[in-house]
Parts: structure tokens; sequence; C-alpha cells
């Protein structure tokens, strides 16, 4: 396979990144190495990312989705420079953090969610597809819109890290049903904001399945099945959204009250687990499903295809376009 020099030039031994969400703008435990920022197809990435070392040396790619201070709304999260620039790096296996609202009573503010489908509530206003713009037309499959393995891989160890959480709050707290849990096969709704949803749509969400919600899982999920990366939402729930009658209806006041704590544990899971995934992802199994995704959902070659066209997606799919 031969790659393209614009992506050459960045490519380093990072299998794994994370895409920090509200409130995770840095990874604990780690020894930073350096800022890359490359400048895609598609633009520069929300923020430089983050190269850092696991205590083994082992490097893994940071990218906070809301930039700098947290400076970039959710519509204008620039996803195709994120996630071309992670594939440049050479991650093949993405870790998405996301703080979300829920829509159900036994999610409570606090757990966390391995969600396995996806309602897609944005309305068009964000590029969903590398392929926009080109003379090459793609229909990638996304009945499973996350990656089947590595979120089965995860659960187990994401209950194990919350287990010792909830054990260390029983002893401080006494407390029996204490510390954040563990919600697997749940359904996401992403939706478009910046404003949080009416009394009506989140009645509506819970009447349609929908078991959490939040404004960044797409495209992000999308463009990563395109560039055949294994992708993973590890989402923290921070409110009930607006669907309780009886209580007030959500708010950014009420987020951030949850919003730090939450971090924290997205950064003790995430530090916790990074380790044993990359020594899994080097393995190739894990994240086999995703590899050659694309092969039989790009069109056959049309004359509108161009250099220029294959270039550019080469950057995210050298293997059929270099």
């Amino acid at each position: 396979m031969r790659l393209l020099p614009s992506v050459l030039k960045h490519r380093l031994a990072v299998l794994i990144g994370v895409i920090g969400g509200s409130g995770l703008y840095h990874l604990d435990n780690l020894t930073f190495i350096k800022h890359v920022n490359p400048e895609t197809p598609w633009g520069f990435p929300s923020s430089p990312i983050t190269i850092c070392a696991l205590p083994s040396g082992t490097r893994v790619a940071f990218l906070a989705r809301h930039g700098t201070g947290h400076s970039i709304a959710p519509s204008a999260v620039p996803a195709r420079a994120n996630i071309a620039a992670l594939k440049a790096l050479g991650v093949r296996a993405v870790l998405a953090f996301s703080a979300v609202g829920s829509l159900r009573e036994d999610i409570r503010p606090g757990d966390v969610v391995l969600p396995a489908q996806i309602i897609d509530r944005t309305k068009g206003v964000r590029p969903a597809s590398f392929f926009e713009g080109t003379g090459v037309v793609a229909h990638a499959a996304f009945g499973d819109p996350f990656a089947a393995r590595l979120v089965r891989w995860l659960e187990g160890r994401v209950r194990a890290v919350l287990a010792e959480e909830a054990a260390r709050v029983q002893r401080e707290t006494g407390r029996p049903d204490a510390g954040p849990r563990v919600h697997a096969d749940k359904c996401v709704v992403c939706m478009e904001g910046p404003q949080f949803s009416t009394r009506a749509e989140s009645q509506m969400y819970r009447a349609w399945g929908g078991d959490i919600i939040n404004m960044s899982v797409l495209p992000e999920a999308k463009l990563a099945r395109e560039a055949e990366l294994s992708y993973a939402l590890i989402a923290t729930a921070t409110d009930y959204d607006s669907w309780r009658p009886h209580e007030d209806a959500v708010t950014a006041a009420e987020v951030f009250k949850t919003l730090q704590e939450n971090a924290r544990i997205s950064r003790h899971v995430a530090a916790t687990v990074l380790e044993e995934l990359n020594a899994a992802a080097a393995d190739g199994e894990l994240l086999a499903g995703e590899v050659g995704a694309m092969q039989y959902s790009i069109m056959p070659r049309s004359a509108q295809q161009t250099d220029e066209d294959r270039q550019k997606l080469a950057y995210i799919l050298p293997t059929y376009f270099s």
C-alpha cells in the first residue's frame, strides 16, 4: 500500500485516538510528547492533537472536540478534519467521550452509557461524508453505527472500572446504591442544538426508543466508518433532559453541576483501559470488523472521478485511491 506524502509526513506509532467532549479536555497520568496539527483536505482539526505516552511508553492521540477552551459549538465542529487527522496519524480505533442527557429514569446523572444505535435528528447542515464535493459516490453500511467488537470489549472493562469506583463511593458515603452504573445496548439521539430539547421533543424521543441524547455523535460516527476506523462512544449522563413533567427543564447550569465529576470518571476510565486496548488493537482481531468496510461501498469509477478527487480521498482511504 502506497501512502501519499501528505499522509506519510504525519504518520506516527499511534493506534488509539481519544476524542474528548464537554468537560473532558485532557487525560490523566500520561506523559506529554508533543502537539501536532495536521492540515487535512478538509481543514484543520478542532484543536491541536496531543500526543502523549502511557506509563509503558505506548502513544495515544487526544483531541478536544470543541476546541481549546470549548470554543466550538456542536454544529460547527470540523468533524471531517478531526477524523481525517486521526487517521493520518495512524489511529485505527477511536474512543469518543460525550456528555449526554438521560431519557430514562434508570440512567441517572453520573451513569456511563455505551450505546449501540443512533437516531439522527441533525438538520443536514453538518458535512456528513468525505465524498461530498467530489465526483465519487459511496454508500457506507451504517446499520450498526458503532464498532461492535470494540464496544463489547469495552463493556467488560468499563464495568470493572466502575464497580471499583462504586465500591469506593460506598465506603465513603455508606450508601449501598452509590457510584456510576454502566448501561449497554442503548440508543442515542443526536440533535442539532445548540438549544436543548423542548418537553414535547424529549417525550417524542422516549417514544421512539431513545435512551440518551447528545449533539455530537453525528457525523463523527459516520465519518469514522468511511475512514474504516473502529469507533465507540462512552457517554456520561449529566441530566434528565426535559421529559420529567414535574421538574424543571434541563439548563446549562444543571449540566455543569455534574460535568466536572463526569469528566473525572471519564479520565479514570480512559487511564485504566487504554493500555490494554492498545495491546488488543495491535493484535488486530479486535478491529478487524472495520478493515475493508468501504471496499464495496464505493461506486465504480466514472468519468467524473478526477485525479484531484482521488488524491483528496487517498488521505483517508489510501488502499482504494492511491
